[in-house]
């Protein structure tokens, strides 16, 4: 493909890559330690074996780096794309202008992931970047943008002075909210980001510990080199969304059973409700069998989970649902079922991917929640949002609802963190939180429950809460 400059700009940006090709590898090995820290957290957002473009690929190491099953490189120097194709040629490299929409439609999408790695420091209309690049995507499709820190200018141009870093010709200077609303303008979604590496050398191994532990601190990271968004597509809704599954667990809640199925709504065209049994003591099973013998006209099942634990039962029940959505209610209804309409309204509107129920944004029922429940929620809603890099106002709120598909890719994934959680509510969240969902909080009034008693230990499952925290952060933030 021959590659025409345009203005001024764009040909002195092309000369500059033709004219540094050769030596980008020699550059590249001296800021190894940045490269490594820069791959290190995109491997994170990227798993291995997915359909990867890189738009901006220059010599295609990076999009390497990422393992994927099928990649793309774009790049428009010809010269940068000719050594990309020598060091990588199990990958695709092309030549062409990102802004050039001819070229963007040309690409073999989908893909999975698209990467744009500085590029957009170059480009003459980021808003319309972004615009042209939904036909390459699909509703799980994820835009990972990675750019230099506005603050950090004045010292990378010195560098270049010193010799230390490849020279590059003038940039657009965005701030991070500059690129979310060019983002927003282009009609995607800002799902998440971050802000990481405050030392770009090695420095004995001292910098590996100061970006893994200190730059993702709060105050610490507004100083970062590195800002990351990622995004998804405002214009990919998957509207096929027809059918969903409540799971019910149950421990000991036999006068909620009923009541469960009167007050859950006929929220869509088709409605399973599945009522999972945690070995109770009084007699939760048999009124669950008599609940679903007498309301045969809804589709009522009944399973006896086989561990312990609300994990082991609602994801023994996830597995065999057969909803396109999926809800959690808690058998002790202090979520009071009439409010699963709104659930549902909002992941079938697209308007998120992964929605967590919040009780703690209006005023609570008279001993729905002890004042220490209610201070230890809220000071873990703050370090989870920090943790996960989206706001939670309430993570141990037991009504969370996801698609289906996107539960199957987090089963797949569910590796990563193990199995830790009896709960059900971390592996949920700390599952969306990697697949790069996006979360939105969901008010509710929270009721008191008017049968049985709280399955809930305050000191118990305080102490497992706080390794919940560290083990978070462990496998989340300083990675």
């Amino acid at each position: 493909m021959t590659v025409v400059a345009g203005p001024s700009r764009k040909a002195a940006i092309l000369n500059h890559s033709e004219a540094y090709a050769l030596a980008r590898a020699t550059w590249r090995e001296k800021a190894d330690f940045f490269h490594r820290e820069d791959e290190n957290y995109l491997r994170f957002l990227i798993p291995k074996g997915a359909r990867v473009l890189e738009i901006g690929c220059g010599t295609g190491d990076t999009l390497a780096g990422l393992e994927p099953s099928f990649g793309v490189g774009l790049d428009f120097s010809p010269a940068m794309v000719e050594q990309a194709r020598k060091l990588h040629p199990g990958l695709t490299f092309l030549v062409g202008d990102a802004e050039d929409p001819e070229v963007i439609a040309s690409l073999p999408g989908p893909f999975d992931f698209i990467v744009v790695l500085d590029t957009i420091g170059s480009l003459d209309d980021v808003q319309a970047f972004f615009e042209r690049l939904h036909p390459l995507c699909t509703r799980e499709t994820r835009l990972v943008v990675g750019y230099f820190s506005h603050l950090w200018m004045p010292l990378l141009k010195l560098a270049e002075f010193a010799g230390g870093r490849m020279p590059h010709p003038p940039q657009n200077v965005l701030s991070p909210a500059d690129v979310q609303a060019l983002a927003g303008l282009g009609s995607f979604d800002a799902v998440k980001t971050e802000q990481r590496m405050i030392v770009p050398m090695s420095l004995f191994g001292i910098g590996r510990l100061i970006n893994r532990f200190i730059s993702i601190l709060p105050v610490f990271r507004w100083f970062a080199l590195r800002h990351y968004v990622v995004c998804r597509s405002l214009l990919k809704p998957d509207d096929t969304l027809r059918s969903a599954t409540v799971v019910i667990p149950a421990r000991n809640e036999r006068g909620n059973i009923e009541p469960a199925v009167q007050r859950i709504p006929q929220f869509c065209e088709d409605l399973e409700i599945i009522f999972i049994e945690g070995h109770s003591k009084d007699g939760t099973f048999e009124e669950m069998q008599r609940v679903k013998a007498a309301y045969p006209d809804k589709d009522i099942k009944t399973m006896v989970q086989p561990g312990k634990g609300k994990a082991d039962a609602v994801f023994t029940a996830y597995d065999v649902a057969r909803g396109d959505v999926l809800i959690i209610l808690d058998a002790d209804l202090t979520v009071p079922p009439e409010q699963l309409p709104k659930f549902w309204d909002a992941i079938q509107s697209g308007k998120g991917e992964f929605i967590n129920g919040s009780r703690l944004v209006y005023p609570l029922e008279d001993d729905a929640m002890r004042f220490l429940n209610l201070i230890a929620n809220k000071s873990f809603s703050y370090l989870f949002s920090w943790l996960l890099n989206q706001r939670y106002t309430d993570t141990l709120c037991g009504t969370k609802v996801m698609r289906r598909t996107d539960y199957y890719r987090l089963r797949e994934g569910k590796a990563y963190f193990g199995d830790f959680d009896p709960f059900g509510d971390f592996d949920l969240i700390f599952g969306a939180s990697k697949l790069n969902l996006k979360s939105v909080d969901l008010p509710i009034r929270y009721a008191a429950r008017s049968y049985g008693e709280t399955q809930i230990s305050r000191f118990r499952h305080g102490v497992l809460l706080l390794k919940m925290v560290v083990f978070a952060f462990f496998k989340i933030k300083a990675i």
